[in-house]
């Protein structure tokens, strides 16, 4: 892991550090295209999924329909590791792009590492100016959801 001294403290996961830099690195319109080509890039739900809805949560804090689930497998080390599935429509950009931001940066991790991202990260994008309040608090919430629903499932497993 690394540190990040921009707005946080707190240590990322590297992929996770590195998708910030990037954002960091851009003038805000140049952000907002940066999480268009994140909405692109999340990837569809597996068939498994598609045809199991109700396996799906929402989460109703978000303005766009936007639903997870999350899944637990063990990674090289033989650790619990978990996986992170979102339907968003097409029609929803910018909830779209944060799922994908989440998807990327966090996919595959282990709850320790999830737990550690400070809950204000998506702030340390830098979008604060350019998208709405309210949309900021929906991508607050889709992380708050996550690092809940990793939280009990490590209890669970333990």
């Amino acid at each position: 892991m690394r540190k990040l001294e921009a707005m946080s403290t707190y240590a990322l996961p590297t992929a996770l550090a590195e998708i910030v830099d990037d954002f960091q690195a851009l003038s805000e319109p140049e952000r907002l295209q940066l999480l268009l080509e994140f909405s692109l890039g999340l990837p569809e739900l597996p068939e498994r999924l598609r045809d199991h809805p109700e396996l799906l949560e929402q989460v109703v804090e978000c303005q766009s329909p936007l639903f997870l689930t999350i899944e637990t497998e063990k990674n090289d080390g033989g650790s619990p590791a978990f996986r992170l599935f979102f339907k968003a429509p097409r029609e929803a950009p910018t909830t779209r792009g944060f799922a994908g931001v989440l998807h990327e940066g966090l996919d595959g991790l282990t709850a320790e590492e999830i737990l550690a991202v400070p809950d204000d990260m998506p702030e340390l994008l830098g979008l604060t100016r350019a998208i709405t309040p309210l949309r900021m608090r929906g991508m607050t919430a889709m992380l708050g959801r996550i690092k809940r629903k990793v939280a009990a499932s490590a209890r669970l497993s333990s």
